[in-house]
């Protein structure tokens, strides 16, 4: 026991120590998990033998992660991504497998190796690839949409190519191979007809399906009503490993199951409580399979074939690139989508391992070819993260600069009012102008964002504000106001100053982000400052009040007697953060102030809470029986 404490104590410091080094340094999570595995295995020899034990262990994140991806979609989502989905994802996986496939004939391999080893290498790492997106919030993007396609094509083609695999077999390795799946006791299906073998499968993918629909919600009902937290997080489990153990039973992937069981439960009311209690697992253990491949490097055939293993792995590699590519341009990926998606695919994947181990068990691949195959796909893998850096550092900075490069628009009207930003914040301020027939002038430096809302009817122009000659242009000195809706916080401040000191007639209103910004654009001159934040969340607690069945009228004077407060005190905050010299604008004196800020406004609420009549005479109560007046009313119009 004290074995295993030991060695989970050193992959936990591994990963301690290298994931937020690796964060740090802008190389990913991923990356920090393999270089401590790689540290703690190959390099230092702190772990031995145990690491592919743990790895099989492990492999149960990947499992996890994709029963988490299930519950994020439903059978219409599935439906309507059809095209994506059977478009970029059969292409990619029949064009990559051919080529691979064709090419290992070439190098004089027979065809059931050359097509197993086409299946395999044209698989990517789902679990590498969907942590990234997340991370670097890639996952909203048009590649990376389109790359979840293809990976979800990829994780459901995993059955047919368990269902291929063996009708492979060399009869040389058939002998070897029966021997070592004669002892093992948990396949059922080992021995079945084919037909038969085909009914066990129906039958057990319609159970997950059938059964997840219909059983599931009475079972965490059923939970639920305990109270029990820890017992609904073991349902959850009980209800992934299930599966997982089912498939596994019948030959299939738990992994794929998994899955199939996570779309059967994405409409369910318990959706979010599944999500919440399986994500800390998935995480952890997601980890620890990143760890053990690293861990799992073999050097000492590295050593041996360093050339051979190089060279596939490039190949590999530039294959699945350029068959990525070629799609990206046949379904109109544009700029830099279609490098995310030729970048973010380009390696084998964590299924790899799972089909070379199964193949080596059904006499396909020889167990040589198996251990240099299964290096190829783990260096693959180790070198993903640094293709995510590529495309952060090489390939987005230059589409960056070139659509920075597009000329500005020429500005050929005048308005008495010019807003800088048309981003979600602004066109609320100019569609409420230019419905009372103010002119505006709109400007902005995104794009995308002008040529969407020119698509829409609003007319805005293509340039930065911030740039005086721009502003110029724009009418700013004839205007009467200047509203600056930008979030770039410095950039903001920046334009305050140099409106109020160039056009001091103008008055400026601006966009803050939040109260220290706001105290800083005060500084500088603005007329008006809006934290873009404020009146929303106060619209939020009234409705919160409403929600809890808190009488609408005393809801809103809460909302009045909040604001009041806050309106009485922002003067005295607001000189307590000029008279900080540090250059920090929050000494003792202003948190201490902001302190009081605080009580004031908590007593003042719970003071109008019990007072039965209202000091706010912006929002009085209607007389007594004014509902029923309305009620009779409405009876007469009829």
């Amino acid at each position: 026991m004290t074995g295993y404490f030991l060695y989970a104590f050193i992959y936990l410091v591994a990963a301690v120590i290298a994931v937020p080094i690796a964060k740090r340094l802008g190389l990913g999570s991923v990356l920090g998990y393999l270089i401590a595995g790689l540290l703690i295995g190959p390099v230092f020899g702190l772990v031995g033998d145990e690491t592919s034990t743990i790895q099989h262990f492990a492999e149960f994140g990947v499992v996890m992660m994709l029963f988490l991806v299930g519950l994020e979609l439903d059978p219409r989502s599935l439906w309507a991504m059809k095209n994506k989905l059977l478009g970029l994802g059969g292409l990619q996986l029949g064009l990559t497998t051919g080529l691979i496939t064709a090419t290992a004939m070439l190098l004089n391999q027979p065809f059931g190796i050359s097509l197993t080893v086409g299946l395999i290498f044209a698989l990517s790492s789902t679990a590498i690839v969907l942590q990234t997106f997340q991370e670097k919030a890639l996952h909203q993007t048009e590649g990376g949409k389109s790359a979840f396609s293809v990976l979800l094509f990829q994780d459901i083609a995993v059955i047919p190519m368990l269902a291929l695999i063996p009708l492979l077999a060399i009869p040389e390795l058939a002998t070897t191979a029966n021997d070592a799946t004669h002892h093992d006791s948990y396949n059922v299906v080992h021995g079945l007809s084919p037909w038969l073998y085909g009914i066990v499968i129906i039958g057990s993918v319609a159970f997950v399906t059938v059964g997840g629909y219909f059983l599931s919600r009475p079972l965490f009902k059923f939970v639920a009503a305990s109270g029990l937290r820890e017992i609904f997080t073991a349902t959850a489990l009980m209800l992934v490993i299930g599966i997982s153990a089912l498939m596994g039973l019948v030959g299939l992937s738990p992994a794929l199951g998994a899955f199939l069981a996570g779309v059967v439960l994405a409409n369910s009311e318990f959706r979010h409580e599944l999500e919440a209690n399986i994500e800390p697992f998935k995480g952890l253990l997601l980890g620890l399979f990143f760890i053990t491949v690293g861990a799992g490097i073999n050097f000492s055939i590295l050593s041996e074939t360093p050339w051979l293993i190089a060279g596939i792995t490039v190949a590999v590699m530039m294959v699945k690139a350029l068959v990525l590519f070629v799609i990206a341009v046949i379904f109109k990926l544009r700029d830099a989508n279609k490098w995310l998606l030729t970048l973010s695919l380009a390696q084998a994947g964590e299924f790899g391992f799972v089909l070379l181990s199964f193949a080596s068990q059904n006499a396909v691949l020889p167990q040589e070819v198996t251990s240099v195959l299964s290096l190829v796909v783990a260096i693959s893998m180790f070198l993903t993260p640094g293709l995510f850096i590529l495309f952060d550092k090489v390939i987005m900075p230059r589409y960056r600069a070139e659509k920075s490069l597009r000329a500005h628009d020429t500005i050929d009207e005048k308005g008495s009012v010019v807003i800088a930003g048309i981003g979600r914040f602004g066109q609320i301020v100019n569609r409420l102008l230019v419905a009372n027939d103010v002119k505006t002038v709109v400007l902005d430096i995104r794009s995308e964002q002008i040529d969407l809302i020119r698509r829409i009817g609003t007319k805005a122009y293509f340039g930065d504000a911030s740039k005086p000659d721009i502003l110029h242009t724009a009418g700013a000195p004839e205007a009467s106001l200047l509203v600056i809706a930008i979030d770039n916080k410095d950039t903001a401040a920046e334009m305050v100053k140099y409106a109020k000191h160039a056009y001091p007639n103008v008055k400026v209103l601006a966009r803050a982000f939040d109260r220290g910004h706001g105290y800083r654009l005060k500084q500088l001159g603005a007329d008006f400052v809006v934290s873009e934040t404020y009146h929303s969340a106060l619209e939020m607690g009234a409705e919160a009040l409403r929600s809890l069945n808190i009488h609408p009228f005393h809801a809103e004077r809460q909302k009045m007697v909040y604001k009041n407060i806050e309106d009485q005190q922002n003067d005295i905050l607001y000189r307590a953060w000029l008279d900080d010299a540090s250059g920090e604008r929050v000494d003792n004196n202003y948190l201490k102030l902001f302190v009081e800020l605080e009580t004031l406004i908590a007593d003042a609420l719970k003071e109008d809470l019990h007072d039965k009549h209202s000091k706010m005479r912006g929002w009085t109560p209607p007389p007594k029986g004014y509902a029923e007046t309305l009620s009779e009313d409405s009876k007469i119009d009829k």
